[in-house]
């Protein structure tokens, strides 16, 4: 069968992840946690179709909608988003900058280490003309931009001296 780890990894992504929200997203913040999720599906939307359609990533194997759309759905739509959940609800507003920074630093090498595995050792995504570097850039970036919107839309419950 071709493509079995591909395949394998691709479920389960989605099935690790649903669990990991289902039990990592306390109920009484599904709201705050419905924020970040969104919003960051709508960044990847415009940004993971953009380097897909520059020539600059290629995912070669897509286990769902593989003739209407070439980024990846599971990644772009879903693990990437469940993953600024996480960012968000446990950012450490109240720690100093270098936890902070530390912060950004752990999450996003995490997302990175995987994606450099991914390239190396399977057929998911496939760097053209694009380095581990830019994807580290642009998920801080993007978490840096989820995090301000999250800190927008829930600004009556963070304090005024925290911004």
């Amino acid at each position: 069968m071709a493509h079995k780890a591909e395949k394998t990894i691709l479920i389960s992504s989605w099935i690790i992840t649903a669990l990991l929200l289902i039990r990592f997203v306390p109920k009484d913040r599904i709201r705050h946690a419905q924020v970040p999720f969104l919003f960051n599906q709508m960044i990847t939307w415009f940004f993971g179709l953009l380097v897909v359609e520059k020539g600059l990533i290629e995912y070669p194997y897509r286990l769902l909608f593989k003739k209407s759309n070439k980024s990846s759905f599971t990644f772009e739509y879903f693990i990437y988003p469940s993953l600024a959940v996480f960012f968000n609800l446990y950012y450490p507003e109240k720690r100093n900058m270098f936890i902070k920074t530390l912060y950004y630093f752990v999450h996003i090498s995490l997302i990175i280490v995987c994606e450099v595995i991914a390239v190396k050792y399977t057929k998911l995504i496939r760097y053209k003309k694009w380095n581990w570097y830019w994807s580290f850039i642009t998920v801080w970036i993007t978490y840096y931009i989820s995090h301000l919107h999250y800190r927008y839309f829930f600004k009556n419950e963070f304090p005024k001296d925290n911004v």
